[in-house]
């Protein structure tokens, strides 16, 4: 492994540690939707993950620069600033699963202006920087699997929080701001 992709990993690490660390600050929950509805997303999510970060080096590469692999690095890292962003500015009705929390409101300023889950944005764009970064098809894969369980995420939240929140509060909130590609 290179320099850059060591880098990578610790950042997945430190990420990883600090996010499960500040679980604490967080709300009373009020509601959260069945258990198995979740179960989907938390699968592709992991099955993702584990391809991302387990795969091995393949003969179907391309020689990248030292400042490309930097690059990745530096996407690696806004990402997760993006997503650390999203959370601190959500504060207390953050949760790591899909839930109300106790005043639970429609939040649309910050980074929930520009899309109406930047965590996982953020972490997405983290993935999908790591798999160009490990040069392997099958971390590419695995990048577009997890991506596809924070979509799955996505979708059940909206779907719990029209419910929760009002059709027509979040119902407006959605149309005015992407899901989770900026600009779109």
């Amino acid at each position: 492994m290179t320099e850059p992709i060591q880098a990578i990993y610790a950042v997945w690490g430190v990420w990883a540690a600090s996010w499960f660390v500040a679980a604490i600050w967080s709300r009373r929950t009020e509601a959260r939707p069945a258990v198995f509805r979740s179960l989907s997303y938390y699968f592709f999510v992991f099955v993702g993950a584990g391809l991302l970060f387990s795969s091995p080096p393949s003969a179907v590469t391309w020689d990248m620069s030292l400042a490309y692999q930097r690059l990745l690095l530096g996407l690696v890292i806004a990402g997760f600033a993006f997503a650390w962003w999203a959370r601190i500015h959500l504060g207390t009705l953050w949760s790591g699963t899909v839930t109300k929390k106790a005043g639970h409101h429609v939040v649309d300023t910050g980074p929930y202006r520009l899309v109406r889950h930047p965590i996982y944005t953020g972490i997405i764009l983290s993935a999908f920087a790591t798999a160009a970064a490990k040069e392997t098809p099958v971390a590419f894969a695995g990048a577009g699997i997890m991506a596809f369980g924070w979509f799955l995420k996505a979708r059940l939240e909206e779907r719990f929080l029209r419910e929760q929140l009002g059709a027509d509060a979040y119902g407006a909130y959605a149309k005015r701001v992407p899901m989770l590609v900026p600009f779109l």
